[in-house]
């Protein structure tokens, strides 16, 4: 434990700029996520676009691949965020998935992790192979999800947080270890706070 805690020391004490930097925004896009401000994909590709370096220089190819895909699906998801009705409402609402949504991310995430594996272990000189694939699989799916504002996203950051903590703080990026603990508490709070709007609004239309 006392091991864990000094490098713990070590790595907060040897963070770059770039890696506080690309925490602070990425901290930033989580909390505007939760709140279903726009501004989640500005701050966010900040934080892409830093990591995908970061991730080359780790080693983490699966990661570097997930926030360039970040990087697009941001851009997709900000114009979609962005279609307003004539009363000047969002088009895109919160909804729950479906049983045929479920199934649809299940395979998504089964073809990306099992593929990522395969490419990592073959094509690059990765140590983590099927642990970089796994993260990268379910942040693929988080994302996909949240474009389209369907609760269930916030289930796929908490399993891709989860997998990520010690993923990172293993390669030495000791600070972005700790933006995945911090991304993992605003997870769980987005979930409800998404969940309570989802019904809220469920039940104000209901009620109109």
């Amino acid at each position: 434990m006392n091991e864990i805690w000094q490098s713990f020391i070590s790595g907060m004490l040897a963070t770059t700029w770039l890696e506080f930097t690309a925490v602070v925004f990425g901290i930033l896009s989580v909390i505007y996520s939760r709140a279903e401000n726009i501004l989640v994909y500005p701050t966010g590709l900040v934080n892409t676009t830093l990591y995908i370096y970061l991730s080359v220089q780790a080693g983490l190819y699966a990661e570097a691949s997930v926030n360039g895909y970040y990087t697009i699906m941001s851009i997709a998801g900000w114009i979609w965020w962005s279609r307003k009705k004539e009363d000047g409402a969002s088009q895109l609402l919160i909804t729950s998935s479906s049983a045929t949504d479920w199934r649809d991310a299940l395979l998504f995430f089964g073809i990306f992790w099992i593929l990522l594996w395969w490419l990592l272990s073959r094509f690059t000189d990765s140590s983590v192979p099927l642990a970089d694939g796994f993260a990268a699989a379910s942040a693929y799916t988080g994302m996909w999800l949240m474009t389209r504002k369907k609760l269930e996203n916030w289930i796929w950051w908490i399993i891709t947080n989860i997998a990520s903590i010690p993923l990172y703080f293993t390669k030495g990026f000791v600070f972005t270890s700790f933006q995945y603990l911090v991304f993992l508490i605003l997870a769980v709070l987005g979930y409800a706070a998404w969940r309570r709007k989802m019904y809220d609004s469920s039940f104000i239309r209901g009620a109109g």
